[in-house]
């Protein structure tokens, strides 16, 4: 059998599932750590319930996948997760879905890894979102996904310094409303509303026209350029202010 006969036969048990995101869908790709709780509470020492090391980490990744050559507007993360929202008319590999999956965990997975020094992995799922309003109730939902899970940590966290179990500790937490956990951590003279606003809502990273100083030669002297830069925000909105905040973007792309 001739190659080229060779090739046609065998790549459609490859294509054959190949599906790709409908034309005027948002897409939006979570990414998450595999095993992630192993690796930074057993592996290695991370300070808990929050880093700055691994926070910084989990940035760079995101800049990483944003230079990366799919068109991304906004990167958001939060623990070990990271959610990336690409433009409207994003058509990198005919918006194949098994490219965008497959080379995100890799590319995810590639650049943690050298930060860390070690191996480490992300898997990736997508979400296609018909209208803005879902692609906003989407980060809010991880937004607001940050704030009970960083409460919920720092409660924990205090526990097993106190001799809790990990059941016991988890146990404790459940039974415990939001004012409660609250009150718990003013127990240890921990006020969660003083709290760095990173730990609580997350971080956003965004592109934004920075205005630059450079020397023309031709009339030899400084002008002033546009050059189009990534911005890390570690103050992000809550609430209606956030949903405000990604509509925003949505309408800048």
């Amino acid at each position: 059998m001739k190659f080229d006969e060779l090739d046609k036969k065998m790549r459609v048990f490859e294509t054959i599932n190949d599906t790709g995101v409908l034309p005027g869908i948002y897409i939006v790709a979570r990414i998450d750590g595999r095993g992630f709780t192993r690796l930074t509470k057993e592996t290695y020492s991370f300070e808990a319930p929050f880093d700055e090391r691994f926070r910084d980490y989990m940035v760079e990744t995101v800049k990483h996948l944003m230079n990366c050559g799919f068109n991304i507007i906004y990167g958001y993360t939060q623990s070990d997760e990271i959610s990336l929202l690409f433009h409207e008319n994003e058509d990198s590999f005919a918006r194949k879905r098994r490219k965008y999956i497959s080379i995100l965990a890799g590319e995810a997975s590639a650049r943690f890894s050298v930060l860390l020094g070690s191996a480490a992995a992300f898997d990736c799922r997508l979400s296609e979102l018909p209208n803005k309003q879902l692609v906003t109730d989407y980060f809010r939902w991880r937004n607001e996904d940050a704030h009970r899970n960083s409460l919920n940590a720092h409660c924990y966290w205090q526990l097993r310094k106190e001799g809790f179990s990990k059941t016991d500790a988890t146990k404790q937490i459940e039974k415990l409303s939001t004012a409660a956990k609250n009150e718990l951590l003013f127990g240890y003279n921990i006020n969660f509303n003083d709290l760095p606003l990173w730990q609580k809502r997350g971080i956003g990273l965004y592109w934004q026209e920075i205005d630059k100083t450079a020397y023309d030669p031709r009339q030899e002297q400084e002008i002033t350029v546009k050059r189009r830069e990534l911005t890390t925000n570690y103050s992000l909105p809550m609430k209606d202010d956030y949903n405000d905040f990604i509509s925003a973007l949505l309408f800048r792309g």
